[in-house]
């Protein structure tokens, strides 16, 4: 397979996703470009308003259909309902961990979290589940990627947030993790997948001959 141009987003855990694939598929020679997605400029709008969108791969899959690029690698959980005409995914790879995590100030669990603590979590589901075991603390949105997240737990505007499991895995941070939760999780949660113009099919053999 001649090299390859891979896309993803420019955050530390989707740098760490890309390695995980290129470590499987041995050898490769790749050149890794990184796009801001609108989900990466936008710090405002919520994350429910946009669920099942195209908010964190959108550029992306545009520099794919220019060419500009050969392969995508999405968290899984993060593609639109629908891909853009002309586009699939090859491979959507086994989940490494479904399971979201707490991470509180003093390690506490979530029945340990005092009232009218602050959780933050970027996601509608999660904030339902909270409500529900825990209708005296306040969930609250919370935007960034994961260092971002970490670090606004750190410097007190949370009290405890909520995060993939996986992430925190892909970066080597399972010391910052003070629960496993057994919430109700998001389809495709730890997995990875890889976008490809549909139009490629040596690719697209390759990459599940190398996966499947």
């Amino acid at each position: 397979m001649p090299a390859i141009k891979i896309g993803a987003r420019p955050s530390r855990l989707a740098v760490a996703q890309v390695k995980e694939i290129t470590d499987q598929l041995g050898g490769l020679e790749s050149r890794l470009k990184l796009f801001a997605t609108s989900g990466d400029c936008d710090m405002l709008t919520p994350i429910d308003r946009a669920e099942g969108s195209d908010f964190f791969t959108d550029l992306i899959e545009q520099a794919l259909l220019k060419r500009e690029i050969d392969l995508a690698v999405h968290s899984a959980k993060d593609l639109p309902d629908k891909l853009p005409d002309g586009l699939v995914i090859a491979v959507t790879t086994k989940s490494i961990e479904t399971r979201d995590v707490l991470v509180s100030k003093g390690n506490l669990k979530l029945n340990e979290v005092p009232a009218g603590s602050r959780v933050g979590t970027s996601s509608r589901r999660r904030k339902e589940q909270l409500r529900e075991l825990r209708p005296d603390i306040e969930p609250l949105d919370l935007r960034g990627n994961i260092d971002e997240r970490l670090a606004k737990l750190d410097q007190d505007d949370f009290e405890a947030i909520i995060l993939a499991g996986a992430a925190l895995m892909r970066l080597d941070l399972k010391q910052r993790i003070s629960e496993w939760l057994n919430f109700e999780t998001a389809d495709g949660q730890g997995s990875l997948a890889l976008e490809v113009r549909a139009n490629d099919q040596e690719l697209i053999k390759w990459l599940r001959e190398k996966f499947i």
